[in-house]
């Protein structure tokens, strides 16, 4: 019985699995255009106030947010209906986001195929311990993940090891092409700051570009995490493990005030993405208020977001995401034991 209400949902979000050619030229347009724009409006803004900098390279950062949105839609194939202009659009926006099309393309679907499977991760997804993992870890090793989920260092920190540092090399047992268009990358991202390096100078290249990078850099690192990392989100072993509903409870839906949602791209119904990584970002919202089964999902709001930072570890027998107090206060009470596992 479940698995045929599974398969209806899968089959009512079906017909809106189609791209339309003019939403997505009209998005790449009224996003490339005022981004391209609030640079230039920053780096003159140069000449009278560095706050005014600042003020712009805050909404040219939420734009850039919204290429890599147009990115991610290039590499689920949903942006275009034709694959070679969704890789070369991918291409293109993954130059200005910093990420190689095609490594961050079989990244991200390794991510969507095992998302909330305790049993597969590790590609594509925010590093999480379960309690019992956690518990009987070594002292180096708990160190370490205390330290990756420090949101000084998740979200300061991350954007510049990620973005800047690990997209650059290719992963082990990538493929000649992949190999190849993360070189791509790399070589029209060198050219690119080289040229505006010498034509504005470095200095007036990284007080413009260097705040738009981190702001934008932490903006998608955090919606990434709070789309997975919510209470009452879902986690189950292989066995166990069900695609539907680690779409639809495992992924958030993120109600953000509209400005905000256009400029994420719809990327807060999130849990419609992760059920039909085909529908392009702009039929999200439709999707999710046409299909009544997805309107009763896990909903949180910019206030009650904020709460996903001290979700810290997986309580398996809970089923829910704990704190380091909650256990700590748990082992004393005697409600924890160190696992004992062959």
């Amino acid at each position: 019985m479940m698995e045929q209400k599974q398969k209806n949902l899968r089959k009512q979000v079906a017909p809106y699995e189609r791209s339309n050619l003019k939403a997505s030229i009209w998005q790449l347009v009224n996003t490339l255009l005022p981004f391209f724009g609030l640079w230039m409006l920053a780096y003159q803004s140069l000449k009278v106030s560095y706050l005014l900098t600042l003020a712009i390279s805050v909404i040219a950062a939420g734009f850039l947010v919204r290429i890599f949105i147009i990115f991610h839609d290039c590499c689920h194939q949903s942006f275009f209906k034709n694959r070679q202009a969704n890789k070369i659009i991918g291409t293109i926006t993954g130059v200005l986001t910093l990420f190689p099309y095609s490594q961050w393309q079989h990244d991200h679907n390794v991510h969507h195929a095992t998302s909330s499977n305790l049993d597969k991760r590790g590609t594509g997804d925010i590093w999480v311990l379960t309690v019992d993992e956690y518990l009987a870890a070594k002292f180096w090793q708990r160190i370490q993940y205390r330290l990756y989920r420090n949101p000084l260092v998740m979200f300061g920190l991350g954007p510049i090891y990620q973005f800047l540092l690990k997209n650059r090399f290719n992963r082990k047992g990538a493929r000649k092409k992949e190999r190849m268009n993360t070189y791509l990358t790399n070589f029209l991202i060198a050219v690119i700051v080289a040229f505006l390096c010498m034509t504005i100078g470095w200095e007036a290249f990284l007080l413009v570009q260097g705040p738009i990078f981190l702001i934008s850099g932490s903006l998608g690192i955090w919606l990434f995490y709070v789309q997975h990392t919510f209470e009452d989100s879902y986690f189950e072993e292989d066995q166990h493990w069900e695609y539907v509903k680690a779409a639809v409870e495992g992924s958030s839906f993120y109600k953000l005030p509209k400005l905000l949602q256009w400029l994420t791209g719809n990327i807060g119904y999130h849990h419609v993405h992760h059920l039909s990584p085909r529908v392009p970002n702009y039929k999200l919202e439709e999707v999710h208020n046409k299909t009544l089964p997805l309107q009763n999902v896990p909903t949180i709001t910019l206030a009650t977001s904020l709460s996903s930072l001290k979700f810290r570890l997986w309580d398996e027998e809970a089923k829910k995401f704990v704190g380091y107090k909650e256990i700590k206060v748990s082992l004393k009470n005697n409600k924890v034991l160190r696992p004992e596992k062959a």
